[in-house]
């Protein structure tokens, strides 16, 4: 393939996407569990300044912190609803991001949809008593209720956040496919609104893994439909107008998390709910098929399940990953926070 870099590859370059020949195989990248036990984690953010890894335990109805090497209770008392079409998979708590330090925002999975809020807490320093999911939230911020034109809306799975908007994706059953906006002002937020309707500008269904770009681009990593192959995308959209401007194929089953390492380069979890065998993490390139941009993912490590990722202050790359689950069964505890070293 001869790779001319005409305009549209020079903003792949720019948004993360990189013209690496490197072919890395799973064998190459050695994962590290760091804690198990975890039922059906689902969300995961880095505490700024301490690295601490915050992790939403989902089906436990927690949100909580590894410390010393150990789980401990950060917000408890989430309730459980149930995701998924075969296997069924108890939810609770999802997507986390930090605002600073000690403020942490939980989306909701627990609920029915249009009763499912954005909670903003003020995290206890370690050893400190656990918070109540409902009675010690700093802020609630929703529901997505249903209008005359929409559907309510529910599973508040990926949160992204910049100085001035936390980006929400809702995997719930609303055709168009949201991703919900909170605005920042100073400590002030405002309401849960429906910004990006991703289903009516690119066609597929589920956006669930969200991030920002280095330029400042809401990154969206559409999961597409659980039993079609290969559907999923990587959509850039303009965080001022909610504009698609670069929609890319990737050539992966079920994307779920979606991140930018320290490096600069963008990568993927792969939940491949109807090819389990095909799960992992993966590195996203840039390629050309047929004159068409498009992506090469390249995989790292093959995983279980994964669901999210975040990389540590050192740059360490962690991911949770739900893990083997048995016929029938809804809430395991086989799920894993699993970690790659510096590099990536």
């Amino acid at each position: 393939m001869k790779r001319t870099i005409n305009w549209i590859a020079a903003a792949l370059v720019a948004l993360g996407l990189t013209f690496t020949s490197q072919v890395v195989s799973a064998e190459d990248a050695k994962v590290e569990t760091v804690v198990s036990g975890l039922s059906n984690p689902c969300g995961l953010a880095v505490q700024p300044t301490t690295g601490t890894v915050f992790i939403a335990d989902s089906a436990a109805g927690r949100v909580v912190r590894v410390v010393d090497g150990k789980l401990e209770d950060v917000i408890v008392g989430y309730p459980k609803d149930i995701y998924g079409k075969g296997p069924k998979y108890d939810i609770g708590p999802l997507g986390l991001v930090f605002l600073d330090q000690n403020t942490l925002v939980v989306g909701d999975g627990g609920f029915v949809d249009g009763e499912e809020f954005v909670r903003v807490f003020t995290v206890p320093a370690p050893g400190g008593k656990a918070l109540d999911f409902d009675k010690d939230v700093k802020a609630k911020l929703g529901p997505l209720a249903a209008t005359d034109d929409v559907k309510p809306e529910g599973n508040l799975y990926g949160l992204a956040a910049t100085a001035n908007a936390i980006y929400v994706t809702c995997n719930g059953d609303d055709t168009k496919g949201w991703v919900s906006k909170i605005d920042i002002d100073g400590t002030k937020f405002g309401p849960l609104t429906r910004s990006i309707a991703t289903k009516e500008q690119v066609e597929v269904d589920a956006p669930v893994g969200v991030t920002i770009s280095p330029r400042g681009e809401v990154v969206i990593g559409q999961m597409g439909e659980i039993n079609k192959p290969h559907d999923g995308l990587v959509t850039f959209y303009s965080a001022k107008t909610g504009k698609s401007i670069l929609n890319l194929e990737a050539g992966l089953y079920d994307i779920t998390g979606i991140a930018y390492s320290p490096k600069g380069l963008l990568y993927a979890t792969d939940f491949a709910w109807m090819a389990p065998t095909e799960a992992g993490l993966f590195r996203l390139d840039q390629s050309e098929v047929d004159g068409k941009q498009t992506i090469k993912p390249v995989k790292i490590a093959s995983l279980d399940k994964p669901t999210a990722i975040a990389f540590g202050k050192d740059g360490e790359m962690y991911i949770t990953v739900i893990g083997p689950t048995e016929e029938g069964s809804q809430a395991g505890t086989k799920g894993s926070l699993v970690k790659i070293a510096p590099g990536l």
